[in-house]
């Protein structure tokens, strides 16, 4: 059998896998769900998507990532061992070497634990690498030369904030404010005014395709349905685009916070070179409407989106594969 590399975006809200020589053949998200009672796999990735909010009381969508680290070992592994077994990885590749990309801050624990998830799916060898350092690579910058690149990858759990020179990060950050925490803020601010709750792909929706975050128009206005706690009905309310702003200010003040705090800890000579160049957005998070302007009006640098923002990071491990001397020295 033929080994080949493969390299795993392993997201808290989506899972990439791509195939050196073949690309991205995979996409879906990271979810399991499961018969709470025998804790038998009823599906995984988009069909178990599609149970979110709408499962009986046995059965549970699960997300085993949290943050970019696993949450849930045993599930994590039923997750990947599920997607490789539908690329048929194992069946054509035999034990192929795999890249796994994670969050720049997770501990030596957590580090283990993506690795042995990994390993017991069959993988020859494991290296891991931090997200913001492939999703740069993805992305089409040269980080080998001493000059400063900037990028802000905002996930589904964690939005990775790094700078980095000579193939490596100088300064760095990890919170734990992205596209999920914008869907819980959206909640939250609904529950609070309205007394409407609505569940997660509802306030999803909301976030992809009606919020703008730097220019809200207040007469585009939208109808939420959702259950009204006060009666325990169903309800419809109508939001504007200035009140989808008021509701994720709070995260991205945090955002702008910990990306200045970043640049704060840069070289002079490379925040010049940032400053020029500009800083780069990836990751599904970098997608809501109108970030960029705020960040770029806040941090007085040019901000720019990755010309595919959603796989940065499963291309970069693309590239990082074909480098394989560079990919062994950087585990050690």
């Amino acid at each position: 059998m033929i080994s080949k590399d493969i390299g795993i975006d392993l997201g808290t809200a989506n899972v990439l896998i791509y195939i050196k020589g073949k690309g991205i053949v995979l996409d879906e998200p990271s979810i399991v769900a499961l018969e709470t009672d025998t804790k038998k796999v009823i599906a995984v990735g988009k069909e178990a998507a599609e149970m979110i909010g709408r499962t009986p009381g046995k059965v549970k969508a699960i997300r085993p990532m949290k943050d970019g680290v696993i949450a849930d070992f045993e599930i994590t592994e039923i997750m990947l061992n599920a997607f490789i077994k539908k690329i048929k990885a194992k069946r054509l590749f035999g034990r192929p070497r795999v890249l796994i990309c994670c969050p720049t801050n997770i501990t030596p624990v957590e580090r283990n634990a993506i690795k042995e998830a990994a390993e017991r799916t069959g993988a020859r060898r494991v290296y891991i690498e931090e997200e913001p350092k492939v999703a740069a690579i993805g992305s089409g910058l040269d980080i080998s030369k001493p000059t400063g690149n900037m990028v802000l990858d905002i996930g589904g759990g964690t939005t990775d904030i790094a700078v980095l020179s000579l193939n490596d990060i100088v300064s760095s950050a990890s919170i734990k404010m992205a596209g999920n925490a914008f869907d819980q803020a959206i909640i939250s601010y609904i529950k609070s005014k309205y007394h409407l709750l609505i569940g997660e792909k509802t306030a999803e929706d909301i976030k992809i395709n009606f919020t703008n975050v730097n220019n809200p128009d207040k007469k585009k206005k939208l109808e939420v349905k959702g259950r009204n706690l006060l009666t325990g009905l169903p309800d419809t309310i109508e939001i504007n685009q200035t009140e989808t702003k008021e509701a994720l200010k709070e995260c991205v003040d945090k955002i702008v916070r910990e990306t200045t705090g970043v640049f704060e800890e840069t070289p002079p000579e490379l925040a010049g070179d940032i400053v020029e160049k500009g800083i780069i957005l990836t990751g599904g998070g970098s997608l809501l409407r109108g970030l960029a302007e705020v960040l770029e009006a806040s941090l007085k640098v040019p901000v720019l989106t990755a010309e595919s923002p959603l796989t940065c990071v499963v291309e970069g491990t693309g590239v990082l594969l074909d480098k394989r001397k560079e990919l062994e020295e950087d585990q050690y």
